[in-house]
């Protein structure tokens, strides 16, 4: 004999099938979050990096306007 499934899905598979539908909603906010935090944390770099550049095109022109410091000599040893 033949067993014909019945055309009512059994409850076990009704929750199977929730299960997988929520884990894939789920799947998907996180994948949204993750991408979201990435882009935060390239515009966070840019902005720190161009912080970064700015100090240091200041300090670089700060330097340029200050004199050379005096190289210090250094004193021979006396001969025995």
């Amino acid at each position: 004999m033949v067993s014909k499934k019945s055309a009512e899905p059994s409850p076990e598979s009704i929750a199977r099938a929730n299960r997988q539908r929520l884990a894939q909603e789920e799947g998907a906010r996180a994948m949204e979050d993750v991408g979201q935090k990435a882009i935060a944390i390239r515009k966070n770099m840019e902005r720190l990096r161009a912080l970064r550049q700015a100090k240091e095109a200041q300090d670089a022109i700060a330097q340029a306007g200050l004199p050379d410091a005096p190289k210090k000599k250094r004193k021979k040893p006396l001969p025995k």
